[in-house]
């Protein structure tokens, strides 16, 4: 009856959402933005429903890269978030963002971002190497092409990362249907965001009123 150690819960992790800024996703390939946007808004949502300790940042913001995405803004206001913007490609290197993430005092981070390769890769390794435990939303996470994006995955899973999905990751934090004050919230954002699977959710509440 006891769940695994390795199961992501509420508290047991940090957030860290990496550069989903315009500028990033306009050479972004390997997935359609629109099904990104969605993916991003689904990780989003489940951090705030389930309070989950979580770090915005951006690079070269105002000089490059650009505003963050809408989907990130919703859940994150840039007033009242504190975001933190960076030059360095890898957040790991940079002295406000690294003190952001270890201050949080998890031993899990979960990354996701633009691109894969770089501006993941680089905090991923890292991170690992002083010993946390991370996990990657690889369907949160973009690049220039699917090679760079696979290779990018199989480089981190190789080092040691867990690679995980977007709805997987809301999921596991819900784990189970019975815990009613955060399912009208879940199943709302997936019905807005989640898909195939969410107008299933959407019609099942439908017909159950039948």
């Amino acid at each position: 009856m006891k769940p695994s150690v390795n199961l992501l819960s509420p508290d047991n992790h940090a957030l860290v959402l990496i550069d989903f800024e315009g500028q990033m996703a306009f050479a972004t390939s390997n997935i359609a933005l629109s099904e990104l946007r969605n993916n991003v808004a689904i990780i989003g949502g489940a951090s705030k429903i389930f309070n989950v300790a979580t770090v915005v940042t951006t690079v070269a913001e105002e000089s490059f890269s650009g505003p963050v995405f809408p989907e990130v803004e919703e859940f994150f206001p840039i007033a009242t978030s504190g975001y933190i913007d960076r030059t360095s490609m890898n957040t790991w290197e940079d002295e406000n963002a690294y003190k952001a993430i270890t201050a949080k005092n998890k031993k899990k981070i979960v990354l996701a971002g633009l691109w894969t390769s770089v501006c993941i890769v680089g905090p991923a390794l890292s991170a690992i190497e002083e010993g946390y435990e991370v996990y990657v939303i690889t369907d949160a996470c973009g690049d220039v092409s699917v090679e760079a994006h696979e290779r990018a995955v199989q480089r981190m899973i190789q080092a040691g990362a867990i690679p995980i999905t977007s709805i997987q990751y809301l999921l596991e934090l819900q784990r189970d249907w019975g815990r009613q004050e955060t399912y009208v919230p879940v199943t709302d954002l997936m019905k807005k965001h989640g898909g195939s699977y969410g107008l299933g959710i959407h019609y099942a509440h439908n017909m159950l009123k039948h």
